[in-house]
């Protein structure tokens, strides 16, 4: 499996669409997706995506007090926010923007897990845009979604290899649009490959002298190492190994590894191991010997140990402070 496909399986994406929205000049919003409109379409989660299709016209976004994060948005682009944090929209960035929780409140009310729809502006120019977010788990600082840009954006029109997506944007619009019988599951499955997308581009678009985890990814020799660290995280690595395999001395792949991901090949595969443990845990009953073998630890002790160091807590009372948590957040959400 290669990494970018690993690293999204750990994390368990689930999308949903909660707003089709028809905006008209002049018009300017405020937001996030919040905590209780998530609730209202899945589980609570440890992280939040946001993102909007825009279907018709345009428009411009950016972060708070951050001009320049500022970008301009046609129809058929994706705007995407991976932590999921406060930022406008609108037909123009000098506006004084309108909190969208207040316009939303009521429908949230009202029909809780259904596609709402908003009218809003001026009456100018039309804007339509579908949003929607990803609700995801992230239990240690997940090196995809931690190296995405804070606020990018993605066209999808006149790309050859991308004439499915196109299409599948004008299908997204006419979906959220007459709301038919499976419409939510269908959008939910389509945002879930738009934001799959979304991360491909991203790692195209990356300049030559970028590093990160996504830079490794693209590497011919460290995306190598990568996706066989993934594909078999439990196996007993060594930097010669996979040096051999990916063609490189043992020196030259551990420079180059280090160089673009910011530490060596096997404390990379330690910090990913012990996430991929922290998801077992929190997905069901395993026992901590089980998934410590699993990940490629000797014995139940070792495994501990490295948590701790890690978390700053053993396995045992983390796996049951995140459970207690989760409790408490379904209680609050059905108060």
């Amino acid at each position: 499996m290669d990494a970018v496909s690993d690293v999204l399986r750990v994390v368990r994406l689930s999308g949903a669409v909660f707003l089709n929205a028809e905006f008209s000049a002049p018009w300017s919003l405020i937001g996030r997706t919040d905590t209780a409109l998530c609730s209202s379409y899945l589980p609570v989660s440890e992280r939040i995506v946001s993102y909007h299709l825009i279907t018709e016209g345009n428009c411009w976004a950016q972060l708070p007090n951050a001009p320049e994060s500022a970008i301009h948005l046609s129809a058929g682009e994706l705007l995407v926010v991976p932590q999921g944090e406060t930022h406008v929209m609108g037909s123009a960035l000098d506006l004084d923007p309108v909190p969208a929780a207040a316009l939303l409140a009521g429908q949230l009310d009202a029909i809780p897990g259904q596609v709402m729809k908003l009218s809003h502006g001026g009456g100018g120019a039309r804007t339509q845009v579908v949003c929607g977010f990803l609700a995801c788990d992230d239990v240690l600082s997940n090196p995809l979604l931690s190296s995405l840009p804070r606020i990018f954006k993605i066209d999808m029109r006149g790309d050859p290899h991308c004439a499915w997506l196109e299409s599948s944007v004008k299908f997204a619009a006419t979906e959220a649009s007459e709301l038919r019988a499976g419409s939510t599951i269908i959008l939910a499955r389509l945002s879930e490959l738009l934001f799959v997308e979304a991360v491909r581009r991203c790692i195209d678009a990356l300049p030559e002298n970028q590093k990160g985890w996504l830079a490794g990814v693209r590497d011919r020799f460290v995306g190598r190492a990568l996706s066989m660290l993934h594909a078999q995280p439990a196996y007993a690595w060594t930097v010669e190994e996979l040096a051999r395999k990916v063609g490189l001395s043992r020196s030259a792949l551990a420079q180059r590894f280090s160089d673009l991901m910011g530490q060596p090949p096997m404390q990379y595969l330690a910090r990913w191991r012990l996430q991929i443990a922290a998801q077992q845990m929190l997905a069901g009953g395993t026992s901590l010997a089980v998934v410590a073998e699993q990940i490629g630890y000797d014995s139940e002790a070792a495994f501990n140990r490295a948590f701790r160091r890690e978390f700053g807590v053993p396995p045992a009372t983390w796996r049951k402070s995140h459970k207690d948590r989760t409790v408490a957040n379904v209680a609050e959400d059905a108060a």
